[in-house]
C-alpha cells in the first residue's frame, strides 16, 4: 500500500505544458523557420541574377569580339569598284562587309563567249564550289558582277553557272574571284520578344549569329578626324565604332527588372583601307 501510495504522489505532482508555453514555442519556431526561409529565398534571387548577369556578359562580349574580328578584314585585296562596307543608319543599325576569301584564290579567264555561256580558265578551278557567290570583272574594261555557280568541271578547268545570271561574256584575261560579302543586323520579328543578331551572306538566308543581342549601333570614324553615322566616301573610313547590347537569355519574374542588359563598346581600326 506505502508503494501505491508513493507511485500515486508521483504521478500526480508531475506539471504539464501550459498553452502560453505551446504558443510561445510555435512563435519561436515560426520565426526561425521564416528567418531561414527568407535567407534561402534571398541567395537564391542573388544566384539566378548573377547568373543572368554572367550569361549576357559572355554573349554580348562573344558577339563584340567576332564581329570585331570580321569587320577588320573589310576591304581585304578587294577589286576596285567594289565596297568594301556598306553603313545602314537603321534602328538597329546594319552593316554589310565585303573582303577577299583567304580559302580560295583566283582563275583568270580564257574563253567566254556570251552571258550564258561556260567561263573556261587558264588555271585550276577545283577551289571553287557549286552554289558559291564569286566576283567576276576585268580590270580593264571595268565590267564587274556577282554570279552564283552552278558546277564545275576540274578536267577542262570550266565554271558553270545558272543561265541569264551573267549580264554579259568577258573577255579574256578577266578574273573570277572568291569574295565574302557578309551582312549582320539585329532581327527582331522573326520571334517576338527573343531579338537576335543575324548574318548573312552573299546569296543566303540569314541566320541566327547570337541569341539576345537587342541593339546594335555603329558609327565611323574618318579619314579627317570627324565621326558619322553614314560615311559619305567609305573609302574614307578608318575605324568602326561599335556598340552592342545583350539581353539575358532567361527572365527572373521575382525581380523589378526580370531581364538583366549589358552594353559592350569597341573601336575596329580598317587596317585594309589605311593609306
Amino acid at each position: 500500500m506505502n508503494m501505491k501510495r508513493i507511485m500515486k504522489s508521483k504521478l500526480t505532482s508531475i506539471a504539464g505544458v501550459s498553452f502560453l508555453e505551446i504558443m510561445i514555442a510555435l512563435g519561436i519556431t515560426s520565426f526561425v523557420t521564416a528567418a531561414v526561409f527568407r535567407l534561402y529565398i534571398t541567395q537564391h534571387h542573388h544566384y539566378v541574377s548573377q547568373d543572368q548577369i554572367t550569361d549576357v556578359q559572355q554573349n554580348a562580349r562573344a558577339s563584340i569580339d567576332q564581329l570585331a574580328r570580321t569587320i577588320r578584314m573589310a576591304g581585304f585585296d578587294v577589286p576596285t569598284g567594289l565596297d568594301p562596307l556598306q553603313a545602314y543608319n537603321t534602328n538597329s543599325d546594319t552593316i554589310v562587309l565585303c573582303y577577299r576569301d583567304n580559302n580560295c584564290g583566283s582563275a583568270t579567264l580564257v574563253n567566254m563567249a556570251n552571258g550564258v555561256a561556260p567561263i573556261v580558265c587558264a588555271g585550276a578551278v577545283d577551289c571553287f564550289t557549286a552554289g558559291e557567290w564569286v566576283y567576276i570583272y576585268h580590270p580593264d574594261s571595268g565590267g564587274a558582277e556577282w554570279f552564283q555557280i552552278s558546277s564545275i568541271d576540274p578536267a577542262t578547268n570550266t565554271i558553270f553557272h545558272v543561265s541569264d545570271v551573267l549580264s554579259k561574256g568577258y573577255p579574256m584575261d578577266a578574273m573570277v574571284i572568291s569574295m565574302q560579302e557578309v551582312k549582320f543586323f539585329v532581327d527582331t520579328t522573326s520571334t517576338p520578344g527573343f531579338p537576335s543578331l543575324m548574318v548573312q551572306n552573299k546569296g543566303q538566308a540569314p541566320i541566327v549569329f547570337a541569341d539576345n543581342i537587342i541593339d546594335l549601333q555603329f558609327r565611323y570614324k574618318m579619314k579627317n578626324g570627324m565621326t558619322l553615322d553614314v560615311p559619305p566616301l567609305v573609302d574614307n573610313v578608318r575605324e568602326v565604332l561599335i556598340t552592342l547590347t545583350g539581353r539575358s537569355m532567361t527572365s527572373n519574374p521575382d525581380d523589378v527588372n526580370p531581364y538583366k542588359f549589358r552594353t559592350f563598346n569597341t573601336a575596329v581600326s580598317l587596317r585594309n583601307l589605311t593609306s
